[in-house]
């Protein structure tokens, strides 16, 4: 979206040894893999590739502020066999909520600086296929193909 030019240094392994060596420049890492280096002061977050600030670092500006449309955050789901009955994935969507919106649980992901996103099975079926096209749509633009 801003045209920026980057060389992509693919890892089998950890980055992060090479990053705090000084051997790369800037990655885009987890926030929970990032966030003890950042509170540690061994590394300095330039921003969230989020449209708004994250919880966990209220004090660094999100990409989403100062380019508007830009919202680029790793998710992780729960998934089922396509043939699940209804009522077992509904169990476990009621689970996993209930989890999610647990103050323990809470507080612990807070303190990790992730932030759940409680959804039923049809919102998060909504949610991976806008997904599905917003990367499809950054995949075209940047004229990238799979060897």
């Amino acid at each position: 979206m801003t045209a920026t030019k980057m060389v992509h240094v693919p890892y089998r392994g950890n980055y992060m040894p090479d990053l705090l060596a000084g051997q790369v420049q800037v990655v885009f890492a987890p926030i929970a893999q990032a966030l003890p280096l950042i509170r540690e002061g061994k590394l300095h977050a330039l921003g969230v590739t989020t449209a708004q600030r994250a919880a966990a670092l209220p004090d660094i500006p999100a990409i989403g502020e100062f380019l508007k449309g830009y919202d680029g955050f790793g998710w992780y789901g729960l998934g089922a066999p396509a043939k699940t009955p209804p009522e077992i994935i509904k169990k476990l969507s009621d689970a996993t909520n209930d989890a999610l919106t647990n103050p323990v649980v809470n507080e612990r992901f807070s303190q990790l600086g992730i932030e759940p996103m409680p959804l039923t099975a049809a919102a998060f079926t909504k949610h991976i296929a806008q997904e599905v096209d917003k990367w499809a749509e950054v995949i075209k633009a940047q004229g990238i193909e799979v060897n």
